[in-house]
């Protein structure tokens, strides 16, 4: 990405060698004051010559790598490597995304081993630690886009785009053909200036760009635009320029920093830096949330974790702010976190070289919760990222259409804009959806608590609607755990794994009564969903799961020791009539002797079999019948004869 960045100030030491001391003082000079690819013929030609240093191999990587020439950068890296196996951290991960960069993958996982064994404490040693396989990641997120040009793109850098009521607002440094045109030293470009283009809502074609000609366009860089909805006003990143007047930080470089204006119709006033800014630090990229409350964007501020973070800041109006807060892990590493983006999906898209990705900067996109936390951040897949640097992306969440930035190969200047249609979302997401219904009578359950957990995590919670319906969205492929809970009601829990593919996954839930009214002639088996008192085939044991619905019955009992009982057996049809009967008496009187053996008065308790004569269905003899339908038929009764 060659143009500026929010840059860490890099601490020089001095060079050995007094014969060549003032060619290293002529190059520090212009690496202090970001003239890169000046610094970079100093120190080439002192390299050419044989002269081998740590600080001279370093500043030749970081001058090539600031300029997104990743190549050259793991030349040099490699260099320092050789004459220092074990440099500091950013080394290692700089070679690492170089070499990334350049193709050399088996090299960059050797190198990448070696930092998260050496810096285990590393935000970034520790996300490449929990997914060393992220390459199958990345590849499983691919092929989720069409990308075209934007058709608004120059032999120039071209970068960072904002659409506003069809127009497309963006940053280059195209030549503009007068004589007062200025180059910035550190990228060898022309200073970049805001230009906006029609877009055709149909077609999505644009109009040739336009250099808006007002206050918001400075001698100096401006880039980064986003608008409040209503269009009356602007934020934007400028180098430290206003009034006519340039700032300074303590070491006399002009950082960057985010304004605000006023703006009607194309008219920018009132122009002012926004009261969290600084000289001594740069803030950009401003993003705003979509109730316009928020204002994200990235800085190197004190208490920056990496070279550049992403920070949040409230408005409150009246030229008004909050105080900046970090976003913290696992959204920011010791990397490069930039260019934010927030989506009304809760969805923040941001560029990131600390994250593990193809190389330079790529773009991340994390899920925002109600607490502030971000999780699940994931790569965009390789439609998007390159091994160069892809950043500033932009997207309507509705139309799926959106554009981004990146030099990647293949551009028409040294970073372009392109614009894409998302064709499959990132995440394959199912409907879980469902029926809360009473296990006895079948009645629907409105008002039911549920809750969806993944991992015991709570993910959702929902209520049920007059319908006694619910719907969760969920992931493909994963596991879940849906608790439902309702007032007289015992709380049930259901595992469901949802398919591979997107779609629906149904699952009703049945809700048994904690508090359970019966009278005479109610079942009271049916109280705790006992369906049928198990026995071994063709026998009238009791089985230890039966005696367990049994504790049931007779716990009932006495707690009303004037409740009266008539137990019912009953079978299917699949055996002689005489032979069902008998063994259903049998079963019957079984089931009355436990109850009797366990305390039970013998005068509460009546007890017979009915075989196949009290059939629920049509599955009588010579029927062509499911297992299902004859189990109906199997059941065990516990009718109420006295209270």
């Amino acid at each position: 990405m060659k143009k500026y960045r929010l840059l860490c100030l890099i601490i020089l030491n001095i060079f050995c060698g007094y014969a060549q001391e003032s060619k290293v003082k002529s190059g520090d000079k212009k690496y202090d004051g970001y003239a890169y690819i000046d610094a970079i013929k100093t120190y080439e030609r002192l390299a050419d010559k044989g002269y081998k240093s740590e600080d001279l191999f370093k500043k030749l990587g970081n001058s090539y790598y600031f300029n997104s020439e990743f190549e050259a950068a793991s030349k040099w890296y490699g260099e320092l490597f050789a004459l220092n196996p074990a440099p500091e951290a950013e080394y290692y991960y700089r070679y690492a995304q170089s070499l990334k960069s350049a193709g050399q993958n088996d090299k960059a996982t050797a190198i990448l081993n070696e930092f998260s064994d050496k810096y285990k404490t590393d935000s970034r040693a520790k996300l490449y630690k929990e997914n060393p396989n992220y390459l199958e990641q990345i590849k499983a997120n691919s092929g989720r886009y069409k990308i075209e040009d934007a058709g608004i793109n120059s032999k120039y850098s071209d970068y960072g785009s904002f659409v506003f009521k069809n127009k497309i607002y963006f940053a280059s440094a195209r030549d503009t053909g007068n004589f007062t045109q200025r180059k910035h030293k550190w990228t060898g470009e022309y200073f970049t200036n805001i230009y906006n283009a029609d877009i055709d809502p149909t077609t999505s074609a644009t109009s040739k760009a336009n250099k808006i000609k007002s206050l918001l366009n400075s001698r100096f860089h401006e880039s980064s635009i986003v608008f409040t909805k209503d269009g009356k006003t602007a934020y934007f990143s400028r180098n430290n320029f206003v009034n006519g007047k340039k700032g300074k930080d303590d070491n006399e470089i002009t950082l960057v920093k985010i304004y605000k204006a006023d703006v009607d119709n194309e008219k920018f006033s009132n122009i002012i830096a926004l009261p969290f800014t600084s000289d001594n630090y740069s803030t950009a990229h401003p993003a705003l949330s979509p109730d316009e409350k928020t204002l994200y964007f990235a800085s190197d501020m004190p208490g920056t974790i990496g070279q550049s973070d992403i920070y949040k800041v409230s408005i409150k109006g009246n030229n008004s702010f909050g105080s900046p807060e970090n976003l913290g892990t696992p959204i920011n590493t010791e990397g490069k976190e930039t260019f934010p983006y927030i989506t009304s999906e809760n969805e923040i898209y941001f560029a990131s070289d600390g994250h593990p990705g193809l190389g330079g900067l790529d773009v991340f996109v994390g899920q925002m919760q109600s607490n502030g936390s971000i999780n699940d951040i994931q790569n965009l897949g390789s439609d998007i990222n390159s091994p160069k640097d892809d950043f500033a992306y932009t997207i309507d969440p509705f139309s799926k259409q959106g554009y981004f930035s990146s030099n990647k190969d293949g551009g028409q200047g040294s970073d372009d804009i392109y614009k894409f249609m998302e064709t499959r979302a990132l995440k394959c997401l199912q409907e879980l959806n469902g029926i809360v219904t009473d296990s006895q009578s079948s009645a629907i359950l409105p008002e039911t608590e549920l809750t969806l957990y993944e991992n015991q995590k709570i993910i959702k919670s929902s209520v049920s609607n007059s319908k006694g319906e619910y719907t969760f969205s969920v992931e493909c492929g994963k596991t879940y755990m849906v608790r439902a809970q309702k007032i007289e009601y015992e709380t049930k829990e259901e595992m469901v794994t949802i398919g591979k593919v997107s779609g629906q996954t149904h699952l009703p839930i049945a809700l048994d009564k904690s508090i359970c009214k019966v009278t005479i002639g109610d079942d009271l088996g049916k109280c705790f969903g006992i369906k049928m008192i198990y026995f071994d085939l063709d026998k009238y044991n009791i089985r230890t799961e039966a005696a367990i619905d049994l504790e049931k019955i007779l716990d009932v009992l006495n707690q009303h020791p004037t409740m009266k009982l008539d137990i019912r057996s009953h079978t299917d049809s699949r055996a002689s009539n005489q032979y069902n009967l008998k063994l259903s008496d049998q079963r019957a009187k079984a089931t009355l002797n436990w109850l009797i053996k366990n305390g039970v008065a013998k005068n509460r308790l009546t007890a017979r079999g009915y075989g196949e004569t009290q059939l629920v269905n049509d599955c009588s003899d010579g029927v062509d019948c499911s297992e299902e339908q004859h189990q109906m038929n199997r059941r065990s009764e516990f009718i109420i004869t006295g209270l």
